[in-house]
């Protein structure tokens, strides 16, 4: 199914790269990404996608070109309908939104309704060209705020939110049915993110009240206290590692943190299956490190506020 994505703008590559690894990405704009989705049940696992429409053509971001794209698709609606435009930073298109929404109700041909639509068709302008197709899905945020980590029974400060561990676990091409494993589980919320996707989880640390927490947060989880030094896995034995490492609060727990960060990475090396993707996220650079021992397939950073920015690793 041909669809256009509407991405959101709280990060330059996030948003893109956990829909390239799950589903293949045809042309991308500012925000706006042309896919082959096989269903939309797929686009549900999404954190940083607002909303999807079947693709129904594109266009120059100029009056002439959408009113001549509008005449030759001549759409016929039986059920009321309206129009709606959004228009991203470098839309380039001179005619105000408003407009275009009027000429979208001019030349579909069928009821217009703007306050009770039933069917809603929408042009995205981003970088130059116009995008248009019918709504088909936006995205519930209701969910990820219910399962904010002040919202779980057991909470420790400075864990991510569940959108960007959703977006993680996406980013490291997990399917359905693949194991994941987060070493450094902390309070859970890997592994009710990739369970939530239908990816069975484990969750080790060295830590045993996180453990213990975890288990209170996620009551079927398969969790366990471990050194991230020595997973007690048996080689190429899991499908990907998503995790956030510490820190520091825990290095007087495991010992010195460029040690643990240097004997990590091997471990979940030997752990995971060859050619398989890992995601893992630290507060400082650790490239050199990394790439003695992965293939670095991606990196990424994101300001948390002025004393954390988080670094982002996607590691074969």
């Amino acid at each position: 199914m041909k669809l256009i994505l509407e991405l959101s703008g709280e990060h330059p590559n996030i948003p893109l790269e956990e829909v390239k690894a799950i589903i293949p990405v045809y042309d991308q704009n500012t925000q706006v990404l042309i896919v082959d989705a096989p269903d939309l049940n797929i686009l549900e696992r999404f954190a940083y996608t607002h909303a999807a429409m079947r693709f129904l053509g594109e266009c120059a971001a100029d009056k002439e070109s959408f009113v001549r794209m509008l005449t030759d698709m001549a759409i016929t609606s039986s059920e009321p309908f309206c129009g709606r435009v959004k228009k991203m930073v470098d839309h380039g298109m001179d005619t105000p939104s408003a407009d275009l929404e009027r000429l979208i109700g001019f030349y579909v041909n069928g009821p217009v309704s703007v306050s009770t639509p039933t069917r809603v068709f929408r042009a995205i302008i981003s970088g130059g060209r116009c995008h248009f197709g019918e709504l088909l899905w936006e995205l519930d945020r209701n969910p990820y705020h219910s399962r904010k980590p002040g919202n779980r029974p057991f909470f420790h400060p400075g864990v991510m939110m569940p959108r960007m561990i959703r977006a993680l676990v996406n980013m490291s091409g997990a399917i359905k049915g693949e194991w994941i494993l987060d070493p450094f589980c902390g309070t859970g919320g890997t592994l009710i993110e990739a369970s939530l996707i239908g990816c069975p989880a484990i969750g080790t640390d060295a830590d045993i009240e996180m453990i213990q927490g975890s288990r209170k947060n996620l009551t079927y989880a398969m969790t366990g206290v471990a050194d991230a030094r020595h997973l007690p896995f048996p080689d190429a034995s899991i499908d990907h590692v998503v995790s956030d490492l510490p820190y520091g609060q825990s290095v007087v727990i495991v010992g010195n943190l460029f040690d643990l960060y240097r004997q990590a990475l091997q471990e979940i090396r030997r752990v995971v299956k060859p050619g398989k993707r890992s995601v893992l996220v630290t507060h400082q650079d650790i490239r050199p490190l990394a790439e003695q021992i992965f293939t670095i397939n991606g990196y990424y950073e994101q300001r948390v506020h002025k004393s954390l920015t988080r670094r982002i690793l996607v590691l074969v």
